[in-house]
């Protein structure tokens, strides 16, 4: 099990050994022939890493690169390129075991980042290796419907009335879709006292409204925002937060009144860093997440800040107050995704009775 990186800021204080080993591996300086440097003035040491992410993090990632980059400058006197892959989930999941570069990956959920440790990418203990179970920010499940809510959606058991049309991604590839997926769930089983009959009966006419299922969060939003297809898009909070400030006045987000603690995870893909001479580097972009800074540009994308002092500043952006199961409701990641998700699992029963 690795050792659990401190919480404050990693002190990158081997700057002299990081530079040489640089240098020799991710450098932007050019060559001639000989193997001299063309320009003994050009800095050699620009390091290049990878980050392996889901959907809706792409316009803070984006802003976060150039933050983390400035900070890494100034400490150790290295340039860092991050390079952006983003797609579903369970897609940038699958892409990674199959060989994509991935330094770090940031994904939905825990159990897309498993996968790529059960075939030795990422040593066993990562979810350890950060604070908050290596989520550096949270967010939550909510519905985004047109202006005026037509349909008059306020909660999840309006999501199965007749004649309201659904846009949620399909958890077999969207990390997001799986907490879409558990907190209907959730909402069902306290509605009819745990009878599984029931809550089936309940999802699939949630399942039966949905029109369309893309692959990510991010083609799910697409398809309801600038294709105008569905009532109620099924989304990230960031999602419906954005998606309100790039179109002023044309949607709403509901809040229902139970949601779920969703918990975006990170990790270092360490059989990758090694290979290309990238650790430090790696670790200091994760570990940069938990500062002051980062977590006030987290909240500013409309994520929820793991830092609660730095939540609460964002208190009227975010409904603190929804009831929220978490993760350990279902049995953890691992036990929750082997009921719901794994080929013929409930998901399967229940969309293929549609």
């Amino acid at each position: 099990m690795k050792r659990k990186i401190s919480k404050k800021v990693i002190a990158v204080g081997t700057v002299a050994a990081l530079a040489v080993g640089m240098a020799a591996c991710g450098s932007s300086g050019s060559s001639d022939s000989s193997g001299s440097a063309s320009d003994e003035t050009e800095s050699a040491e620009t390091v290049t890493i990878t980050n392996v992410s889901y959907d809706p993090t792409r316009e803070f990632y984006e802003a976060y690169n150039e933050m983390f980059a400035d900070y890494y400058k100034e400490e150790t006197g290295v340039d860092v390129e991050v390079v952006q892959s983003h797609g579903g989930s369970g897609s940038q999941a699958r892409s990674v075991i199959e060989g994509s570069d991935a330094d770090v990956v940031t994904l939905a959920l825990a159990h897309d980042i498993t996968l790529i440790e059960n075939e030795g990418l990422i040593d066993e203990g990562w979810i350890d290796e950060f604070d908050d179970n290596s989520s550096p920010y949270t967010s939550t499940i909510v519905f985004l419907v047109r202006a005026g809510n037509e349909k008059g959606i306020e909660d999840w058991d309006d999501l199965t009335k007749d004649g309201v049309d659904v846009i949620t991604p399909d958890p077999k590839s969207s990390g997001g879709a799986c907490w879409n997926f558990l907190a209907a769930w959730h909402y069902a089983d306290l509605q009819y006292g745990g009878d599984e009959d029931q809550i089936k009966a309940f999802m699939t006419a949630l399942y039966d409204n949905v029109i369309v299922m893309d692959s990510g969060a991010r083609g799910a939003t697409t398809t309801f925002v600038e294709n105008g297809q569905g009532d109620v898009l099924i989304a990230w909070e960031n999602e419906a937060l954005m998606a309100m400030d790039e179109y002023p006045g044309e949607y709403e987000m509901i809040t229902p009144s139970i949601s779920i603690l969703a918990e975006p995870s990170v990790a270092v893909v360490d059989e990758n860093v090694d290979a290309n001479g990238t650790r430090d580097v790696a670790e200091a972009y994760l570990q940069y997440l938990y500062t002051d800074e980062a977590q006030e540009l987290i909240g500013q994308y409309y994520y929820r800040p793991s830092n609660p002092d730095i939540l609460a500043e964002f208190s009227d952006t975010f409904d603190l107050s929804v009831d929220l199961c978490t993760i350990d409701d279902f049995g953890g990641w691992d036990q929750a995704y082997e009921d719901f998700f794994q080929d013929g699992a409930i998901f399967d029963e229940i969309y293929e009775a549609d």
